[in-house]
Formats: C-alpha cells, sequence, structure tokens
C-alpha cells in the first residue's frame, strides 16, 4: 500500500473498495478551501495507516458518477469503506483524532 493518498476516479472506484478491506476516500475539489485545509491531514493518514489500510481521494469535479452515486453533496466528506461497504461518513473539516477515532472504530 502507498504512502500517498491513492488517486480514485470513477473508473477505478469499484475496484478499489471490494479489493481493500478498509478504505478511506477524500471527496475534494480544487476550488473547495476546506478541502485543501484537510488535504495534508489526508497526506498523514496515507503515511500512518500504510500497510493497514488505503487511504484514497477523489475529485469530485473529475469524477462526478461515484459521488452522485453515493450522495456527496458537500466537501469536503471522507467515506470510510469497508469490505466494499460505506461503514462510516464524515462531512466537512474534521479534527485528526476524530478521523482517526473514526478509522480504529471500524478496524477492530
Amino acid at each position: 500500500m502507498s504512502t500517498e493518498p491513492f488517486h480514485v476516479t470513477d473508473a477505478n472506484f469499484e475496484e478499489t473498495i471490494k479489493k481493500n478491506k478498509l478504505v478511506l476516500i477524500d471527496f475534494w475539489a480544487t476550488w473547495c478551501g476546506p478541502c485543501r485545509a484537510l488535504a495534508p491531514t489526508i497526506v498523514e493518514l496515507a503515511k500512518e495507516q500504510s500497510g493497514k489500510m488505503l487511504v484514497g481521494k477523489l475529485d469530485v469535479d473529475e469524477n462526478p458518477s461515484t459521488a452522485e452515486k453515493l450522495k456527496v453533496f458537500s466537501i469536503p466528506t471522507m467515506i470510510l469503506f469497508k469490505d466494499g461497504t460505506e461503514a462510516d461518513r464524515l462531512v466537512g473539516l474534521c479534527a485528526k483524532n476524530r478521523i482517526v477515532e473514526t478509522i480504529e472504530k471500524h478496524s477492530l
């Protein structure tokens, strides 16, 4: 698993969540200020969780189908997938410890 956030697209989304037991995807856009503020935290999580889970980013402007299908109406939105199914969702700019708590709750 990578130490950088994985680039998730409409084309590779299904395969990504199915082949990894635990996946956190950050739904974002380049014009979104809170998304840019969250970006360094997502990079840190990708490094810290490397080997344990996959951390990815999906640009909602470039990949609208997946965002629409999952009803992502506000960004940033982070969705945690476990065994290919949505397990949890965080909407808005969240503190790193809240994201980590959410991950730990589902990684037992």
